[in-house]
């Protein structure tokens, strides 16, 4: 029994660590490196939703941009005035279940089109939502979007119209409070899309993903687990959506662009297709190289400050260059992203550690001279 406890815990102990370290980073960072740690999770999360669409499903998709808008911009508008003014916490819900009902609208097409069709035809999805965004003022508040209400759980409010509110002597504004609702809402999407992934939709979308074919023979519904993996993938986007207003506290229109979609894409490549753990990693990258570079611009060559107008690269486009030197970097070494990379690099060291033999063991017995001692090889 203690074998077996000591096993788990072994396994488990890095999680635990990691999940102690990031519920105490609010006591100890500043409120720049909570928005960058908050945006990473938003961007985690929808990354998640379009890692199972395309990743794992093989499914290309343009258009997540249009999902995290539906997200965003359904919260604003079910929880603020104009509009229908519900409890934050059902609008967010409400939200989430809306994505996810425009993903199932357009799952009909998803369910017959597929590869580089399929990802033309979202491409019309990205135009036709900042159209509507742009031009449906009484929703969307047009070009200057809107506020985003706060978000109240059982009177608890995620803003800082309490600024009495101090833990173990450090005081709560909006980022820290809005960190563990970040949190939580990233460890379920964790849990959730790893559960899926292991799951038997999990094989049927990897199998669809390598043979259409082989996965009609052996039962799987092509049209039906396309359509079902669109629809979830829309419902993460809308919730990566939600967190991100939250976390903007307004949303505009021109955010939610083509740029966005590619921006998805990009971390799943780096990060690592079908891999939870690698669409968390890519982004990251992504959502923090831009960020971290306008802060530090002054200090990087060849790097201009925002606002300088003297005609060097800005930030932004400096970490568009650098994360698109990473693809190609990543296509050309490692094609299973920052997470096969991560994966070969423990085998290698589990390889090279040494093994050593029990001290309480015994002289071996001497093998006859005409014996060859060899180690035995197990069966996996």
């Amino acid at each position: 029994m203690s074998d077996v406890l000591t096993s788990v815990l072994r396994r488990r102990g890095g999680s635990l660590l990691l999940a102690v370290l990031l519920c105490a980073l609010p006591f100890y960072l500043d409120a720049f490196w909570l928005r960058i740690g908050l945006f990473s999770m938003a961007a985690a999360i929808g990354a998640v939703g379009i890692g199972l669409l395309s990743g794992t499903a093989g499914q290309l998709s343009l258009g997540h941009a249009f999902f995290l808008a539906v997200g965003a911009y359904g919260y604003v508008w079910l929880a603020g005035e104009p509009g229908p003014g519900l409890p934050p916490a059902l609008a967010a819900v409400l939200a989430v279940l809306l994505a996810g009902a425009a993903g199932g609208l357009f799952s009909p097409v998803a369910g017959r089109v597929k590869g580089v069709y399929l990802g033309v035809a979202t491409l019309a999805l990205v135009f036709l939502g900042h159209h509507v965004l742009l031009t449906a003022d009484s929703v969307t508040g047009g070009f200057n979007g809107r506020s985003v209400p706060p978000l109240e759980l059982g009177g608890f409010s995620f803003t800082e119209t309490d600024p009495e509110l101090t833990v173990l002597g450090v005081p709560f504004g909006a980022e820290e409070r809005l960190w563990y609702l970040g949190l939580a809402l990233f460890a379920l999407t964790w849990f959730t899309a790893r559960g899926l992934l292991r799951g038997r939709p999990g094989r049927a979308l990897v199998a669809l993903r390598d043979s259409e074919t082989a996965a009609s023979v052996m039962g799987v519904q092509v049209a039906r687990y396309r359509s079902a993996a669109f629809v979830v993938s829309s419902m993460y986007a809308g919730l990566a959506g939600v967190l991100l207003a939250l976390s903007f506290r307004r949303v505009v229109p021109d955010y939610f662009s083509l740029a966005l979609s590619v921006d998805y894409l990009a971390m799943i490549v780096i990060g690592g297709l079908g891999s939870v753990a690698g669409a968390t990693a890519g982004a990251v990258f992504i959502t923090a190289l831009p960020l971290l570079m306008t802060r530090y611009a002054d200090q990087l060559p060849l790097v201009a400050t925002p606002g300088s107008g003297d005609g060097s690269i800005g930030p932004t486009e400096a970490a568009r260059y650098l994360y698109g030197a990473a693809i190609v970097v990543i296509l050309l070494y490692a094609p299973d992203g920052l997470h096969g990379l991560a994966r070969r690099t423990r085998a290698r060291l589990r390889r090279r550690r040494p093994v050593t033999a029990p001290s309480d063991a015994g002289p071996s017995p001497r093998t006859p001279a005409t014996t060859t001692a060899r180690a035995k090889e197990h069966t996996p």
